[in-house]
């Protein structure tokens, strides 16, 4: 009898017996975020084996185990949300062997995400000044997905908090020059245009010098006042194209060495996640030098990123899917993170 009981045990799983099923339109991301699981997608997939599509999405009907929580943090991982198949997401960042386990808090990220865990430190030592485009009395383009609205400023704003938190979670300063003190990351398809935002709690002006001159002038006294060793403005924008142009996200530098890596880098990253994820479609991104306001007058290096097009019904879902949104940070941060190592050898 005991050699039986034994033999029972062995055969027991080493985690916890707690699962549930996904809610309609679930991802990976959004139902470990819903059982305070986020880093642990390694764990999840590893024990969930056999139970996704093709593409490593949730099924709808399936029942799915739920990784205990650990009691360190040394042995946690990155939360990896897996995108729908339009824009396949890679596993989100790879930490560092040397996790912090710290907290952070930052409530303009929303009350579900305010608290964010420190990873790792592959970002420690550097600044970022994250720019969503438009905001306040501008909502930029304007996109028709059949009865619905897509504003550029409330898109750009979500992928902008998703790339600050990456950010912070990987040990960097994090300087969120548009605001939003009501919206923080948000997982609907159809985000409602606000004129809320203000640029780091100052009303945002109308007339485009003046706006732009604003953000500009806070990223400057911010890097005088720092000085930070690296630092790096990332601009954010949505292009409104003809409905029948599909794009890549593309990227533009000002004409110092620096920027021009910084975005052959980015770019990099996005060749590397598409060839793997999506072989047979490629990467059209491009990169090129531009004398725009923003790029001229920011002190910092300096990238502008446009991240399709609002009127193409393709690029489309690159930003009502959570998912996608998540992807984009997500790539964008691990060419970040790139660039802030190349800069360190």
């Amino acid at each position: 009898m005991i050699v039986l009981l034994a033999g029972l045990l062995l055969c027991l799983p080493l985690y916890g017996q707690e699962k549930d099923r996904p809610k309609n339109g679930e991802g990976i991301y959004r139902f470990l975020r819903r059982h305070n699981r986020e880093a642990y997608y390694k764990e999840f997939m590893e024990l969930n084996k056999g139970k996704f599509d093709k593409n490593n999405n949730l099924l709808l009907h399936h029942d799915y185990l739920i990784p205990p929580l650990k009691e360190t943090a040394d042995s946690v991982g990155t939360a990896k949300p897996v995108a729908p198949k339009e824009e396949t997401t890679a596993p989100a960042i790879t930490p560092s062997t040397t996790q912090t386990g710290k907290k952070g808090h930052e409530p303009l990220f929303g009350s579900e995400l305010a608290e964010y865990e420190i990873v790792s430190s592959d970002l420690k030592g550097a600044t970022f000044y994250i720019v969503s485009g438009h905001g306040g009395p501008d909502p930029g383009a304007i996109g028709k997905m059949g009865s619905h609205v897509l504003h550029e400023d409330e898109y750009a704003y979500d992928i902008a908090l998703r790339l600050a938190r990456n950010l912070m979670m990987q040990g960097a300063k994090v300087h969120i020059l548009i605001q939003d003190v009501k919206d923080g990351i948000r997982n609907d398809r159809i985000l409602p245009v606000s004129d809320r935002e203000t640029c780091m709690g100052e009303t945002i002006p109308l007339k485009q010098f003046a706006r732009l001159s604003q953000r500009c002038d806070k990223i400057n006294a911010l890097h005088k006042q720092e000085k930070p060793a690296y630092s790096r403005a990332v601009f954010l924008h949505i292009d409104s194209r003809s409905i029948h142009k599909r794009i890549d996200v593309f990227f533009y530098h000002s004409r110092t060495e620096a920027s021009k890596q910084l975005a052959q880098t980015m770019r990099k990253t996005f060749v590397e996640k598409y060839r793997k994820h999506q072989p047979a479609r490629g990467f059209t991104g491009t990169v090129e030098e531009r004398s725009l306001y923003v790029i001229n007058q920011t002190i910092p290096v300096t990238l502008f990123v446009e991240l399709g097009n609002l009127q193409n019904s393709y690029d489309q879902q690159r930003f009502v899917l959570d998912n996608n949104r998540q992807a984009l940070a997500n790539w964008m941060c691990e060419g970040l993170i790139m660039d802030y190592k190349n800069n360190k050898q």
